[in-house]
This record gives C-alpha cells, sequence and structure tokens, in this order.
C-alpha cells in the first residue's frame, strides 16, 4: 500500500505519542516524546479530574470549626479561589499538553509521507539543523510565549470568571465560605442598582474626561515648549532641555507625594504664598472641583516633559528643505507649522497619544498618590470624586473584599480601552499610510 506509513505511523503516536517516531526509526525524538508523553499522564492522572471538578463546583464544604473530644478545632475545607487559580493551571498545561500531541501525530504523518515518497526520514542531527535554519525565531519565541500565558493571559481569564462569581464580603469569602458560579448577576448589580449604578456612571464619566483632557494638555503643553525652543531667537537651549527634563527624571512616586504636600490646604506652601498677598487660601484637595483641577494641573508637570522629547526629537527629523518650499510658495510661519509641522508630527505621535490614552485610563499613580480618590462622595459607593475606575477597582478590592463587582468593572473598562485604541489607531494616517515607512 502506497501510503501505508503515514497511516501507521499516525495511529501509532495517536495511541502513544512518540511511537510514530520510533516506528520510522527516529529514536532520540521518539523517547523524548514518550517521556513527555508519561510524565504527562503521570501529571494529569488524578489533577486533570480534580481540576474539572474544582473549576466547575468551586467545592461544596467550606472550612469549620468543630468540636472534638471537648476541644474546639478547625477542619480544614475546600478554597474556593484555590481551587479555582489551580484548576486553571492545570488546564493551561493540559491545553499545553494537548498542542504536543497533536504535534507528534502530525509530525509522525509527515514523516510517513516522506517515507511513502521514498525518501528516508530526517535523523535527529538534521531535524536540529532544520530547527536552527527555519525555526530558530520560533524556538526563541517559546520562553516568552509561556510568560505571556501564565503571566498575563492566566491572571486575565481568572479575573473574568471571578466576574461570573459571587465572590464578596461578608457572606462569600474562603475559606469560611464558598464561592458560588451566579452568571451575569455581577453585571446585573452594577447596572440594576442605584447605588452601584449611579456610581459607575459617575466614575466612567469623569474616567473618560481625565483620560482625554490629561492626554491633550500633556501634549499640548509640550507641543507649545518643544517648538519654543526650536526657534533660533531662543539661547541656552540646552539649559532650557535640562530643566524641562528634571521632573521626567525624578521618580514620579516623589514628585506626586511632594506636590500633594505643596497644594495642601492647611500647611501647603501654596496657600502660604497666596496668604502673603492678601488672597484666600482654596480648597486645592478638599474641593470636588478643585481636586479635579489640580489633578490635570499636576499632571501636566509630571507627563509635559516626556511629550516634549518625543516632539523634539521629532522636529529635528524635520527636512528644512520643506520648510524652504514653503517659504517660497508664500507661507508664513502658522501657515508652515499647520502644513509641515502639524502633520509631521501627528503622524508620528498618533500611536503613542493612542497609548497615552489608554494609560491615563488608567492613571493610577497620579490619583492614588495625591487625592486617593477623594474628596469623599457620600453619593458614591466606596468611591471619591476623582476616583478613577482603575482607583475604584482597587478600593472594592484591597480595602472592601468586593471582587466580583470589582472584577465586572475590569472587564467593562477593558472593552472600553480596547475598543478606543483600536479604533483610533485605525482612524490615524499612522495606519492609514503604514506603507510610507516601510
Amino acid at each position: 500500500m502506497k501510503s501505508k506509513h503515514r497511516f501507521v505511523a499516525a495511529l501509532c503516536s495517536a495511541l502513544v505519542p512518540g511511537a510514530g517516531q520510533l516506528y520510522h526509526r527516529q529514536w532520540i525524538k521518539g523517547l523524548i516524546l514518550l517521556l513527555v508523553s508519561g510524565g504527562a499522564i503521570g501529571f494529569f492522572y488524578t489533577r486533570l479530574s480534580q481540576a474539572v471538578w474544582g473549576i466547575v463546583t468551586l467545592g461544596d464544604t467550606p472550612s469549620r470549626l468543630v468540636e472534638i473530644e471537648g476541644k474546639v478545632r478547625h477542619v480544614p475545607g475546600d478554597h474556593s479561589i484555590n481551587l479555582m487559580i489551580n484548576s486553571l493551571i492545570v488546564l493551561f498545561l493540559f491545553v499545553l499538553y494537548a498542542f504536543v500531541y497533536v504535534s507528534a501525530i502530525r509530525d509522525a504523518y509527515r514523516t510517513g509521507v516522506h517515507r511513502d515518497s521514498g525518501r528516508a526520514p530526517a535523523s535527529f542531527r538534521q531535524t536540529l539543523t532544520y530547527i536552527r535554519d527555519f525555526k530558530f525565531a520560533q524556538v526563541l519565541l517559546i520562553v516568552p510565549a509561556a510568560g505571556i500565558l501564565f503571566l498575563t493571559i492566566l491572571p486575565i481569564l481568572f479575573m473574568i470568571l471571578l466576574a461570573f462569581t459571587n465572590y464578596s464580603s461578608p457572606n462569600h469569602i474562603p475559606p469560611g465560605n464558598l464561592v458560588d458560579w451566579v452568571g451575569l448577576d455581577s453585571f446585573a448589580q452594577l447596572f440594576r442598582l442605584q447605588s452601584w449604578s449611579d456610581t459607575f456612571f459617575g466614575v466612567l464619566g469623569w474616567t473618560t474626561l481625565w483620560a482625554f483632557v490629561a492626554t491633550a494638555t500633556t501634549f499640548a503643553s509640550g507641543l507649545a515648549v518643544a517648538l519654543t525652543l526650536s526657534q533660533k531667537e531662543i539661547r541656552l537651549k540646552g539649559m532650557w532641555r535640562t530643566l524641562i527634563i528634571i521632573p521626567y527624571a525624578v521618580p514620579q512616586m516623589i514628585s506626586l507625594l511632594a506636590m500633594k504636600m505643596m497644594f495642601n490646604g492647611k500647611f501647603g506652601p501654596i496657600n502660604q504664598y497666596l496668604s502673603y498677598f492678601g488672597l484666600g487660601k482654596l480648597p486645592w484637595l478638599t474641593d470636588p472641583y478643585w481636586a479635579k483641577f489640580t489633578v490635570i494641573i499636576v499632571n501636566i508637570w509630571v507627563g509635559m516633559p516626556l511629550a516634549f522629547l518625543l516632539i523634539s526629537g521629532i522636529l529635528s527629523t524635520i527636512s528644512p528643505e520643506l520648510y524652504e518650499a514653503a517659504r517660497v510658495e508664500g507661507a508664513g510661519r502658522m501657515q508652515q507649522a499647520r502644513l509641515v509641522t502639524f502633520p509631521v508630527i501627528l503622524f508620528s505621535l498618533a500611536p503613542i497619544l493612542i497609548i497615552q490614552l489608554a494609560g491615563n485610563f488608567n492613571n493610577f499613580n497620579v490619583i492614588y498618590l495625591l487625592t486617593n480618590g477623594g474628596p469623599s462622595n457620600p453619593d458614591y459607593q466606596f468611591a471619591g470624586h476623582t476616583d478613577l475606575l482603575i482607583t475604584w477597582l482597587y478600593k472594592l478590592t484591597l480595602n472592601n473584599n468586593i471582587y466580583n463587582i470589582a472584577s465586572a468593572i475590569g472587564i467593562i473598562l477593558f472593552l472600553i480601552i480596547a475598543g478606543l485604541s483600536i479604533l483610533n489607531y485605525r482612524r490615524t494616517r499612522s495606519f492609514k499610510d503604514e506603507e510610507m515607512v516601510q
């Protein structure tokens, strides 16, 4: 039979991964696959069923105190969250092994095709040479891919699953209580209950406003400073650039804590300076509107140097011939800026501005270190006037143990950021005219 080897080898590897390679007399490759399969079978023999049971039930017996021979003792039970995490890890590993299993069958089948056509199967040395010459990049990606899988995708999936449980204080916190699957109930609470919905839409509105204003103001201020220092009339440019970069060089946490002290309403130096001139003290961080104004101003201070550096670098790459051609056509300074400078800057910085917009949606440091989300809002659930969705999420989890609502907020925040980023990037010239930089 002409196609005998391919089907026999594939069937052998399907029954015992590595057996198809041994059938082709690829001894080293076959033994490696047999060892991997043997280790996987030993690992999954009891763990796989436990993982399926754990992810489906999230446990059935909570920890409890029982009286044994007149003494109260703690009897450990099922920890729902640990069961979920362990189950996810085992199921992820099982998916990886399934990939190895399918690859072993495909490899045995392809080698069988070579044998059926009259060619000898590749030796182990030839296989290594082929990997080195044609698959080296894919091999190098194995470690970062594993890191992304277990350090990024798995936590995201864990967060998504939490949104479909009732994991929250006080009645569903392990190990004393079990956690149950509740479907979309967490999302329903977020939008159905007025206390939660008012907080969510109020915080979402401020988060959106903050993200766009913070991105626009840092870009505009950086652009203004970069254009000013690019003029020939400006002297001591090196000194000015150094002074502008200093806020960026200082760790952001130190800058923000220092700003918090400076804007303190009672003893901050800014209010003291205002009192020297007969002006009243301003509630920089204690009034809702002044607090929002303050965080925007401080964000300009800490974010402008980066925009300045990026824009200055772009300005240095613009060919003087473009400005000379514009002058020949009679364009003045403003027209040159509108026709030459701004299009080049926006073409280069559009993707970075989108990244900064997404980052400002999650700008935890500025809000938390400066105002801690305050001042407090009695109409909000565990949130203040300047809280962003990310800082509200932080308070819900670490301060109040309301993990299911926080996970639902995290999913919604991810969808908002991903949707805005993709939509805005696809509308930029950097995406539409990508061939210009190739």
